[in-house]
C-alpha cells in the first residue's frame, strides 16, 4: 500500500510540474527537461507514469474536470448554474485547473487532441439540461445537445477574455453576467426568478462541496 501511495504522490507531483511549465511556456515550447527539473524526479519516474509530452499534456487536460462534483438540486437549472460557477471558481483558484484550461485553449498545440474537456463539459451540461427539460424548466424550443455546446463555447470565450484582461480577477462577475444574458433564452421565466447566480455563487458552492465531501460524500453527484 505504501508503494502504491508513493506512486500516486509521484504522479501527482509530475502533473503539477507539467501544469506549471505548460501554463508558463505553452505546450509547444515546454520540454520534458523543464518538467523534470520542476518536478524534481528522475526521467525513469516520469516515463513510468507518462510515455511522452503528449501523454503529460493529456493528463493535465484530464484534470480540468477530474473529481468535479456539484450538489444535487431540486431545480436542475440551479445545478447548471452551480456547475458553471463552481468551474469558474476552480479556474480562478486552482492552478491545475487553470493550466488545463489554458492548455485546452492553446492554439499552438495543433497536434494535441484538446477536444476531451470540451466534449466532457458538453456532455455534463447536456445531461443536466435533459433533467431540466424533464421537469418542465426549459423553454419549448430547446434542444439540450445544441444548447450545451452554446454554454461550453460561451464560457470558453468569456474565460479567455477574463484571462487576457485581468488574469481571471474579474472572472466570477463575467460568468455571472454571461448566465444572466444566456438563461432567458433557455429557461422558463419562473425558473430564472428562483436562481442564485451572483458572482459569489462559485465560492458558496465550493464551500458546500468541501463540507459534503467531508461528512456525506454520497450526497454529491459526480460530473
Amino acid at each position: 500500500m505504501a508503494k502504491q501511495d508513493r506512486a500516486i504522490r509521484t504522479r501527482r507531483m509530475i502533473l503539477l510540474a507539467a501544469a506549471k511549465v505548460f501554463e508558463e511556456r505553452g505546450y509547444q515550447a515546454a520540454t520534458i527537461s523543464e518538467i523534470l527539473a520542476e518536478a524534481g524526479v528522475t526521467k525513469g519516474a516520469l516515463y513510468f507514469h507518462f510515455k511522452s509530452k503528449d501523454d503529460l499534456a493529456l493528463g493535465v487536460l484530464d484534470e480540468q474536470d477530474s473529481h468535479f462534483v456539484v450538489p444535487d438540486r431540486a431545480c436542475k437549472m440551479q445545478e447548471i448554474v452551480d456547475a458553471v460557477m463552481l468551474h469558474a471558481y476552480r479556474l480562478q483558484t486552482n492552478p491545475m485547473v487553470r493550466a488545463s484550461v489554458r492548455l485546452a485553449m492553446d492554439q499552438k498545440a495543433a497536434d494535441l487532441d484538446r477536444s476531451g474537456p470540451f466534449l466532457r463539459w458538453s456532455n455534463v451540461i447536456q445531461q443536466l439540461l435533459e433533467g431540466a427539460q424533464a421537469r418542465g424548466e426549459l423553454l419549448s424550443h430547446i434542444t439540450p445537445a445544441r444548447t450545451a455546446d452554446v454554454f461550453v463555447g460561451s464560457f470558453a470565450g468569456i474565460q479567455s477574455m477574463s484571462q487576457t484582461i485581468s488574469d481571471y480577477e474579474d472572472l466570477m462577475g463575467r460568468v455571472s453576467d454571461l448566465l444572466r444574458h444566456l438563461l432567458p433564452s433557455v429557461a422558463q421565466p419562473s425558473v430564472i426568478a428562483s436562481l442564485h447566480m451572483s458572482g459569489s455563487r462559485g465560492a458558496v458552492v465550493h464551500e458546500e462541496v468541501e463540507r459534503l465531501q467531508e461528512h456525506d460524500p454520497s450526497a454529491l453527484a459526480v460530473g
